[in-house]
């Protein structure tokens, strides 16, 4: 039970997003935002470990974890960005969702060395309930002008979905999550360095920045870490889809919104996609 708690604070890290900076992010460019969000990420995870471990060693894993971290952590997030200024919004936030899909479809094709209709039909019900609280009061448009996002999006998903299931199969005793952000920022430094020049951040992007680094990256990753790497994939899959309702919601609480019909039915879906794919997970188990 422990471990789904660890991925539901790291959903509520990254549902807390939009609700603590709004638009504070917007202007920003991709390389300089990777350098303030993965430093300040590096140092918040690296302050933690300290404290927990009263050690100052940094656990750095083998070659091919950390290859496995550098795919996972500054890919993902390089594309992600990336997609973000080539797509508009809405369309982006769904394709990008996608990697709660591919989540439970590559970890259920693992514990069972085959597809399952019954577990890929609940996956995509979850996706669909994901996509309504997105689009909620949005006009949603396919334009070919955004096909590289749209590309770049859909990318994002297989990106940080390979890299949970990688992670939850690797047999690792400490948190490698440190070490991740470590090479994350020193990569988005090189790359802030070789890029053109950038324009200046005001102090609402420094500090939304920042927050993004300790928190949706962060504090977010070490949950992350140890959700996957002890909780059953699928579940953790299922319990993802969560992340749009509780952003949509948590932003109607802070600026005193109603939350439409269509979230609240989307939210329905979720649930119901979920209790559903736990049920056909245990009945295939027992099957097994």
């Amino acid at each position: 039970m422990k471990h789904y708690l660890y991925a539901l604070g790291a959903i509520l890290c990254w549902a807390s997003l939009p609700a603590a900076t709004g638009s504070s992010l917007t202007g920003m460019s991709v390389p300089l935002l990777m350098v303030i969000s993965f430093c300040c990420a590096a140092i918040y995870l690296y302050a933690q470990d300290v404290v927990c471990t009263r050690s100052f060693r940094i656990y750095f894993p083998d070659c091919k974890v950390s290859l496995l971290g550098i795919w996972g952590i500054f890919g993902y997030h390089y594309v992600y960005y990336t997609a973000l200024n080539k797509t508009p919004l809405a369309e982006a936030a769904i394709l990008t969702t996608t990697w709660s899909f591919w989540i439970v479809v590559f970890s259920a094709l693992l514990l069972f060395r085959r597809i399952k209709l019954s577990i890929v039909l609940t996956a995509l019900a979850g996706l669909t309930g994901a996509a309504m609280v997105i689009a909620a009061g949005k006009d949603l448009v396919i334009s070919m002008q955004y096909m590289q996002g749209y590309m770049l999006s859909l990318l994002c998903g297989l990106i940080w979905a390979s890299f949970s299931v990688g992670l939850s199969k690797s047999n690792m005793k400490a948190n490698p999550m440190t070490a991740f952000t470590v090479y994350a920022a020193l990569l988005s430094v090189l790359m802030y360095l070789v890029s053109p020049a950038h324009p200046v951040p005001s102090a609402q992007n420094i500090l939304a920045a920042m927050y993004l680094g300790c928190v949706p990256l962060g504090l977010s990753f070490f949950l992350w870490s140890q959700a996957v790497r002890g909780g059953n994939m699928v579940v953790i899959g299922f319990l993802s889809y969560l992340t749009p309702p509780l952003a949509v919601l948590m932003v109607a609480i802070v600026n005193g919104e109603t939350v439409s019909e269509q979230v609240i039915f989307g939210m329905v879906v979720i649930i119901a996609a979920s209790i559903a794919g736990r049920f056909a997970l245990e009945q295939k188990e027992e099957c097994s």
